[in-house]
């Protein structure tokens, strides 16, 4: 069942993608904060920074299936509200490790609880959203509502890291995480009165079963989400470190990047089909990682951020456009939420791994494992379109 006509549409997918942009500002704004924040605890470094960020993405991965039957058994509105629920609580939690009373192994557990919390409501946010959109938009518009999606999160960070740092030196990190409780409050009031989605019948398949069907162009998403969160986690140090200026605008650059080919290109999966989209974002997010390793100035440097950004931007609608072609509609929001959770695997374990190899071999390091993974993704998603023809 479609909206119609199709301005109503359009009007309700833009308050949706409004309502998940509010709520992703309590991840953006936190996001360059943390390991800023953990490393200037005595004793705690990188390595322990990336897991408080990468922890987030452990709940995210474990909820993912559950996210999915939710949505697809009571709907995605539900699932998305639920969700947005899930992120004022994760703020409220992490405001508690700014408390000067608490030691800090106390402070870093209340954080890691905060950031666990965090997970499950981004995944019910983000699995809510695409099965409410897809549910409301119609089938053969699957891929504008994952491009509108990935607007709302990605915009969140372009806008998200800078404010947030500024939150940060303005009102410390409890400011910070209180904010991060207030901006999805308002993500609920918006999608108040929006209408629910239809709920589809059928046989259920056993969540492995499900992942067996969709594993390639998840492994894809998942290789290609690396150079994401080296990216997101470590720029804002590694600019620091080479005291370069201008810390957060990294993130600013990928997050403005990574909107505007939404923006100009979200149709291109659904019109020209998602593995050629796929194959050439691949290849740009390669080329501004590698950029990134190597760079020998901050203007490079952001130059990378922005093609990383450019590359990233459209793999997720790109291959999920796929996910959703092979898989029954009421079976939709289970597979969506299991190909999300291939890149939340890889987000949750970039953190702490590439944390131990900025300690031990520097920061740009980490972005030539970004770009070795990009390049892996592209090589399987090829041999996807080989094997098709």
């Amino acid at each position: 069942m479609d909206i119609s006509p199709p301005d109503d549409r359009s009007r309700v997918l833009m308050r949706l993608t409004a309502a998940l942009f509010l709520g992703y500002l309590a991840v953006a704004l936190s996001l360059p904060v943390i390991p800023v924040y953990v490393t200037q605890w005595p004793g705690y470094g990188n390595m322990l920074a990336g897991l408080a960020v990468g922890i987030a993405f452990a709940s995210t991965i474990i909820s993912r299936n559950h996210a999915g039957q939710l949505a697809d058994g009571r709907g995605g509105r539900t699932c998305m509200r639920l969700g947005l629920a899930g992120y004022i609580l994760a703020g409220l939690i992490c405001a508690g490790a700014s408390l000067p009373i608490l030691p800090y192994p106390l402070r870093y557990l209340v954080l890691v609880a905060g950031r666990l919390v965090l997970g499950v409501g981004e995944s019910l946010t983000v699995v809510g959203m695409l099965g409410w959109g897809i549910g409301l938009m119609g089938h053969a518009r699957a891929g504008k509502v994952m491009a509108w999606t990935g607007m709302a999160m990605y915009g969140a960070f372009a806008v998200g890291a800078p404010l947030g740092l500024a939150i940060f030196h303005l009102a410390g990190f409890g400011g910070v995480m209180l904010t991060c409780a207030i901006l999805p409050a308002a993500g609920l009031l918006l999608s108040q009165d929006i209408m629910p989605s239809p709920i589809h019948d059928g046989r259920r398949e056993p969540f492995w079963h499900i992942l067996g069907r969709i594993w390639q162009p998840g492994c894809a998403l998942g290789l290609q989400g690396v150079g994401f969160a080296a990216l997101g986690t470590f720029i804002s140090l590694y600019f620091m470190h080479r005291n370069w200026p201008h810390a957060g605008l990294g993130l600013t650059c990928f997050g403005g990047a990574f909107v505007a080919v939404r923006v100009l290109c979200g149709h291109l999966p659904d019109r020209v089909g998602g593995v050629r989209v796929a194959l050439a974002s691949l290849m740009v997010e390669a080329t501004g990682q590698y950029l990134l390793w190597c760079a020998p100035s901050p203007t490079l440097a952001l130059v990378g951020a922005v093609l990383t950004g450019m590359g990233c931007s459209m793999v997720y609608p790109a291959l999920g456009v796929e996910v959703v072609r092979i898989m029954p509609p009421h079976l939709r929001g289970t597979a969506l939420g299991g190909f999300a959770a291939f890149q939340d695997l890889a987000y949750g374990a970039t953190g702490p791994l590439t944390g131990l190899l900025a300690d031990r071999t520097g920061y740009a390091s980490v972005f030539l494992v970004g770009g070795i993974c990009a390049t892996l993704a592209f090589l399987l998603t090829l041999h996807m379109a080989t094997r098709r023809r």
